[in-house]
């Protein structure tokens, strides 16, 4: 219980490391994905904007498709280093760990002697750690929301104009973050000027003043490019998280996107940017129009559905909270005990890799090539003392593809019909193919059939065949009677 009761010091430098070294761990970990995959409109937009100076997806064409403040942030990022995984990763630690320093001075205000361990809690959030390493605005939001909730506290401590004005600039940076907030200004007024015992309508008009000079030159810019003011023209993204459809598509284990769309919707910004990039082909879109519709069928839908919205509300504290893999859709067991399994399991302990010869011996330099080779053995090797099982798939089973150095080291080997013997035995292992024992005796008609050397030292013919969820009920409770018919 010592750390509850730290001096300032040890405190800070606990939750410090309690944020940055996991981070930094899935950063290492992930590196190759931060830019390469779950990227967002943000980054698309920061990238134009320093190549060419417009900010939207297609030079000289500009947008207000997405909430500016992560853009922002990646700018100078992008301007001055580089779009790099490193420089987006680390930045966006610091960001984390300033977030929870900020908490920690919260906390020290609220319960001082729960200080480290609510800092903590905020900053070890599961979904949290992964996240924050990844191209994502909320870790921008993080910061300035948390660093609000300080300067309230202290405007009211101090009894402080000054930080009831800072207060409204943050409002109006989180604003510019997420649309949603635009409300937020009037209770954080209403707020101070209850909490104040003297300047209270001044604190309430420096907040409300405040955000909207931060707000207003965005709002400007988008009256005079775009034709409308608005926070985000992006009112689809709000059309999809409320919908009639919303809950179902996230409850079968689908992403937001997913949530389906009638065809007559028109072209999104997004999309027909990139047809533009593919094709070179322009469609006008009229982002305040849509913004405007999308907006409307919204409304419609939490006038008419108000249970179906407070059920969607208690589905997103859900899946923020559960650290276990989300997107199960096209899986067969979804919502068994077979999903469960892959969902805490599969995506831990199983690394399929498919077309093996492709990265061992076609793609990429040598060098990248032995790096891989020796990458992949290393898994197979020490892997299964870690619980850790590898698949590995090839067309071209050959000495060139798989050393048999490496190969040895599979204790299940499946080689399905071979050309030759000598391909059958670079499977299976030199000399099965004399023995009597080659895949390329397998008819070409035969699917599924071939020859499995497992643990047993013996490579026995088998056929593999594809069960569905019904086929593997029956097989079990087949089987539960014939035991049961045995020990009768």
């Amino acid at each position: 219980m010592r750390i509850f009761a730290a001096r300032p010091g040890k405190a800070t430098l606990a939750v410090v490391l309690a944020a940055a070294l996991p981070r930094l761990v899935v950063l290492l970990v992930e590196r190759g994905d931060i830019l390469a995959a779950y990227t967002e409109k943000s980054d698309t937009f920061a990238q134009t904007f320093v190549t060419s100076g417009t900010f939207g997806f297609i030079p000289g064409h500009p947008s207000a498709y997405t909430q500016p403040l992560y853009a922002y942030f990646l700018i100078p990022l992008y301007w001055i280093f580089g779009r790099h995984w490193l420089v987006v990763g680390l930045a966006q630690t610091l960001v984390a760990t300033a977030t929870a320093l900020v908490v920690l001075a919260i906390a020290r205000r609220v319960a001082p002697r729960l200080a480290v361990a609510a800092a903590a809690v905020a900053t070890l959030n599961p979904y949290l750690i992964w996240h924050d390493v990844h191209v994502n605005r909320e870790i921008v939001d993080q910061l300035v929301l948390a660093g609000l909730v300080l300067a309230v506290l202290v405007a009211i401590e101090r009894r402080s104009l000054p930080w009831a004005a800072f207060a409204g600039v943050l409002l109006g940076v989180s604003i510019l973050g997420n649309s949603r907030l635009t409300a937020l200004p009037l209770a954080i007024a209403a707020f101070l000027a209850w909490r104040l015992p003297r300047g209270r309508l001044a604190a309430a008009v420096l907040v409300v003043a405040a955000s909207a000079l931060v707000v207003s030159p965005w709002l400007v810019r988008n009256r005079v490019q775009l034709g409308c003011v608005a926070i985000t023209t992006d009112g689809r993204a709000l059309w999809k998280a409320n919908n009639a459809n919303t809950y179902s598509t996230l409850a079968d284990g689908k992403w937001i996107d997913d949530v389906p769309q009638p065809a007559s919707f028109p072209p999104s910004p997004e999309s027909a940017a990139s047809d533009f990039v593919l094709n070179h082909h322009f469609v006008k879109v009229d982002e305040c129009a849509q913004m405007r519709k999308f907006e409307h069928l919204t409304f419609v839908f939490w006038k008419k559905h108000p249970g179906e919205k407070a059920k969607l509300m208690g589905q997103a504290v859900e899946l923020l909270w559960d650290p276990r893999s989300h997107e199960t859709q096209e899986r067969s067991g979804k919502g068994t005990w077979r999903d469960t399994a892959r969902r805490v399991g599969e995506p831990v302990y199983l690394i399929p890799i498919d077309e093996y010869a492709y990265f061992s011996a076609t793609v990429g330099t040598k060098q990248q090539r032995d790096q891989f080779a020796g990458l992949s053995r290393d898994l197979v090797a020490r892997g299964r003392a870690a619980g850790v099982i590898i698949v590995l798939a090839t067309q071209r089973p050959s000495h060139q593809v798989i050393d048999p150095s490496m190969r040895d080291l599979f204790s299940y080997r499946w080689a399905f019909r071979c050309t030759t013997d000598s391909s059958s035995d670079v499977v299976l292992g030199q000399g099965w193919a004399a023995e009597g024992y080659t895949a390329a005796d397998i008819d070409p008609l035969a699917r599924g059939v071939g020859l499995l050397l497992s643990e047993t030292g013996i490579p026995r013919r088998i056929k593999a065949a594809y069960l569905d969820d019904d086929t593997i009920k029956y097989l079990a409770a087949y089987a539960a009677r014939l035991r049961h018919g045995a020990a009768a």
